[in-house]
């Protein structure tokens, strides 16, 4: 079959299936609003159980990094991803899934080479992106700040 670039666009778009992007959108919103308010509650308990503002924050983020780490271990929350889409990419628990998922599925090839070399294959450009990112702008603060 021989086909020029615009007649295989036009038959690719013929044959895609059509996203459903206000259900998408709607469900990102509710399971990302979910887990957030779930950190607000999380806070809450910590807070009434004695910790101080600063403290509170701090136990629930490590709370929330655990509850992500479980649920990706048993297998929970990639269901949650499947479904919620986007809304489970809020911060703190996306990045715990990130992270585990890869040493959760690479475990079966030993601690070094399976676990801990594949851990941040997904996490690392993330982190050294980030990284860059904020140093380029510091550096453009700086300049400006100095001008």
């Amino acid at each position: 079959m021989d086909m020029t670039p615009q007649e295989y666009q036009d038959y690719v778009a013929k044959k895609a299936k059509k996203s459903p992007i206000v259900k998408d959108t709607i469900l990102a919103f509710l399971i990302g609003g979910a887990i957030c308010a779930l950190g607000q509650g999380i806070t809450a308990l910590w807070s009434a159980a004695g910790l101080d503002k600063e403290a509170a924050g701090t136990a629930t983020s490590v709370s929330l990094v655990f509850l992500s780490v479980l649920l990706t271990g048993l297998n929970l929350y990639n269901k949650i991803g499947r479904f919620g889409g986007a809304g489970t990419l809020v911060p703190i628990t996306g990045f715990a899934n990130a992270v585990s998922a890869p040493a959760i599925d690479f475990r079966a090839e030993g601690i070094v080479t399976g676990m801990a070399a594949k851990m941040f294959v997904v996490a690392g450009p993330v982190i050294v992106f980030g990284t860059v990112a904020s140093v380029v702008y510091g550096v453009i603060c700086w300049i400006y700040s100095m001008l």
